[in-house]
């Protein structure tokens, strides 16, 4: 399956991590670039975020111990910079 980033959004992929021994809490994907990329769901193994990067997205993996909330907030904030300096 399929799933379109839309340009410049952030988005979580915490319920499409289906590997119960995956790494990671959850995925923070963020689309810095002005064209949609679609990414492979659900997320099965670690190879999956180094593919991912290479298509010119944003991988943040979110270990067990980090702050969820904490990673998204940073990468929303970088993202708006980046929205505001085309705008």
């Amino acid at each position: 399956m399929k799933f379109v980033v839309s340009p410049y959004h952030i988005v979580s992929l915490g319920g499409y991590i289906v590997e119960r021994d995956f790494p990671y809490k959850n995925i923070i994907l963020v689309n810095k670039t002005d064209e949609a990329v679609k990414v492979e769901i659900p997320v099965f193994e670690e190879s999956w975020i180094e593919e991912h990067r290479e298509l010119g997205i944003e991988v943040i993996p979110v270990k067990y111990e980090d702050s969820f909330l904490t990673l998204f907030r940073k990468a929303q904030s970088d993202l708006n910079s980046i929205k505001a300096k085309i705008a």
